[in-house]
């Protein structure tokens, strides 16, 4: 056992409101995600609308609350009237981006009914690869605007007469990585999301558009396309992007759970690009962060795993998850928490059977490790993030430099605290103490362990070796105390008073 650790928190030290669009996701054609994933009109668990109940219900308790779609590198290859109108009119089509037949009897009519079936937001991400700014426009026309002009017609007509009221628009996908379908330069990509932003916002002033950042902080790139961007777009653009994925190749855990310097590092410096541009521009608005790829991802990464060879739904990027992967997956979400000044939109990628929480094996389905990592924290998302400071043992990793073997998140809601707490030791536990300055924590209202061999997965024949429990290890005098068991991850609910 170490040293102990002291969270120490203030009420009047936060950081922002935490915005529950940070609990979003992502779904993209690409490989299970979409046929086979929460559209599959032939299985048991279909509903009236092809969309598996047994999936549904699965990402309700993940809490989501806005979903990405069609893509992901799909996007710059998709032209989106191709996925309304009757089912049986719509083409078949040779996709670029993954190599597979793409059906098209999933479309933008589907994916809004899924999101109303379960209170998510859409975010549509517009074709700026292989389209054209009046695509895109139009597009917005199709979902947003009163019957009464062709593009609206056409969706009144497919059976929705009320217009779908799409909040947020993404201009694009990745447009600085050569792999993209119509990957050009910051400035040429500036000005084809300019004339984008320009015209789908002149057809509707309420939406919101994300601007291309860089898909990794390891492009060569970065950060400069991002201000090149953000220059250029000024105020057509209300976010930026940024994408993040991360694994252990090198099995090497003590620095695969101190990712969260970098991921913090990498918001802070996109957060620098934006607030730079603001200060340049004179400008009361500033483009605020959007996190809209993120996950663990690195075992089933490219050659057969990203070739659909010409099949309708191939088995693509189906990484399976272990404990470490999950807390991992805990450290992206409690990073929001601490960057909610900036950070105001993110989307797990993906949702279903690609890099998924949810996998499906015919009529089966599995929740993976960081299914639950995720609902332990969206569950007690609500209320101001605090800026908490964190007094105790730390070590040295190989990549990331001296790390707390504390990562913590801390959230006031009245008289509610929710804490967040990672004990990133392998071997040790740790005694951690929560100390309110100006208020009593009373009780505990509700607690949560995730704690497992580091290498533990759920597999179909035994689906919770990883899971949530109850964790009845604090006692609250004022302050709260607890022992945290190696590598686990610990999510809490306190009373104050």
């Amino acid at each position: 056992m170490t040293n102990p650790t002291i969270l120490h928190l203030h009420s009047r030290h936060t950081i922002g409101a935490v915005s529950p669009l940070i609990f979003g996701g992502f779904l993209e054609h690409l490989g299970r995600s979409i046929y086979e994933g929460v559209y599959d009109p032939g299985s048991v668990h279909a509903d009236a609308d092809g969309m598996r109940t047994d999936v549904i219900e699965a990402l309700r308790e993940l809490g989501l609350t806005v979903v990405r779609y069609p893509g992901g590198n799909f996007a710059s290859g998709y032209h989106w009237q191709d996925g309304v109108g009757p089912k049986e009119a719509r083409p078949r089509t040779r996709e670029l981006a993954w190599q597979s037949i793409e059906p098209n009897t999933f479309g933008t009519d589907e994916f809004i009914k899924l999101c109303r079936k379960l209170d998510w937001q859409p975010m549509l991400a517009v074709n700026l690869g292989t389209g054209t700014p009046e695509e895109a426009r139009d597009w917005v026309e199709y979902c947003n605007c009163e019957a009464g002009t062709r593009h609206a017609d056409m969706r009144a007509a497919n059976g929705a007469a009320d217009p779908y009221a799409v909040p947020i628009w993404c201009l694009g996908n990745e447009m600085d990585g050569p792999w993209q379908l119509g990957h050009v330069p910051a400035e040429q990509y500036a000005i084809r999301a300019s004339q984008a932003a320009k015209m789908m916002k002149d057809c509707d002033r309420s939406i919101e558009t994300v601007a291309c950042g860089s898909s990794a902080p390891t492009m060569p790139t970065f950060p400069e396309w991002d201000r090149t961007v953000l220059e250029s777009l000024g105020g057509l653009a209300d976010y930026v992007s940024l994408h993040r994925y991360v694994g252990n190749p090198d099995d090497n855990p003590a620095d695969y759970l101190a990712l969260s310097n970098s991921i913090d590092a990498q918001i802070e410096a996109v957060d620098a690009c934006a607030r730079y541009v603001q200060a340049k521009q004179r400008s009361r608005r500033r483009a605020y962060l959007c996190f809209d790829e993120w996950n663990v991802w690195y075992r089933a990464r490219g050659g057969s795993h990203s070739d659909g060879r010409a099949k309708v739904a191939p088995a693509l990027l189906e990484e399976r998850y272990n404990l470490e992967d999950a807390l991992v997956v805990a450290m992206f979400l409690m990073s929001f928490i601490r960057h909610a000044d900036s950070v105001r939109i993110a989307n797990l990628a993906q949702l279903v059977n690609v890099i998924g929480p949810v996998l499906t094996q015919g009529d089966e389905l599995l929740k993976q490790s960081i299914f639950h990592a995720f609902r332990m924290v969206s569950s007690r998302r609500t209320g101001v993030s605090l800026r908490g400071a964190a007094e105790g043992p730390t070590y040295e990793s190989e990549r990331y430099g001296n790390v707390p073997f504390l990562d913590h998140a801390a959230i006031i809601d009245g008289s509610k605290l929710h804490v967040f707490a990672i004990n990133r030791q392998l071997d040790n536990h740790m005694p951690l103490t929560v100390a309110f300055a100006d208020h009593a924590i009373v009780r505990v209202l509700s607690s949560e362990i995730l704690h497992a061999d580091l290498k533990a997965e759920n597999t179909f024949e035994n689906p919770d070796e990883v899971r949530a429990i109850p964790f009845d290890g604090w006692s609250a005098d004022g302050n709260a105390n607890a022992t945290l068991p190696p590598h686990s991850l610990v999510a809490t609910t306190f009373e104050l008073a």
